[in-house]
């Protein structure tokens, strides 16, 4: 009995060593030798600052010249990201859901009707930095009004900024908000 004690804390101990700190720091260092940017976490760097990351949705709220992100059930910080956690059949989420559509409507000057799912529903994670190019198409004469930038610009833009899907069928394709923002900006200075 004593042995098989022994050798119980022995592969606790070994397993611990090799899988919990071994292996994480083998996996790191590789990382950050073949694709340091990625192991970092995208991190997207204007003069000399970093100011977000390609993975995470950054809050743009109130703020016209600028496409809107997904809503968020996280605050504005991607530090503790959550979900909701409603279910489908909760009035809860049926609630937040109507709010966010007529918010979009509103802002955007379009049918309640023509609100895309994207702009009225949070992502899993709360964070999601991408929004549909049907959403992204909606908010692009806002945009280029408030900017005073041509429609057809703006469009180009979108169409530079837009992931096609996870290795050409998974998903579908996506806008990143952050990395078309700053174009944008980039675009006006």
């Amino acid at each position: 009995m004593r042995k098989d004690l022994i050798a119980s804390a022995v592969a606790v101990l070994l397993f611990t060593v090799v899988c919990g700190l071994i292996y994480p720091l083998a996996v790191t260092g590789i990382a950050q030798v073949t694709m340091p940017g990625k192991a970092n976490g995208s991190q997207i760097e204007r003069d000399g600052k970093v100011v977000g990351s390609e993975l995470i949705g950054q809050d743009f709220q109130g703020r016209r010249r600028y496409f809107q992100s997904r809503p968020s059930a996280s605050d504005d910080s991607a530090d503790a990201t959550f979900f909701n956690n409603l279910g489908p059949n909760q009035r809860d989420l049926a609630t937040q859901q109507h709010q966010a559509a007529v918010a979009y409507a509103r802002r955007e000057r379009i049918a309640l009707a023509d609100v895309p799912v994207d702009a009225a529903t949070t992502s899993a994670s709360g964070v999601d930095p991408h929004i549909s190019p049907e959403n992204a198409e909606i908010q692009a004469r806002r945009v280029a009004r408030v900017r005073g930038l041509s429609l057809d610009r703006v469009n180009d833009l979108i169409d530079e900024h837009t992931d096609g899907r996870g290795l050409g069928f998974m998903g579908e394709p996506g806008v990143n908000v952050l990395t078309l923002n700053l174009a944008l900006d980039e675009e006006t200075r």
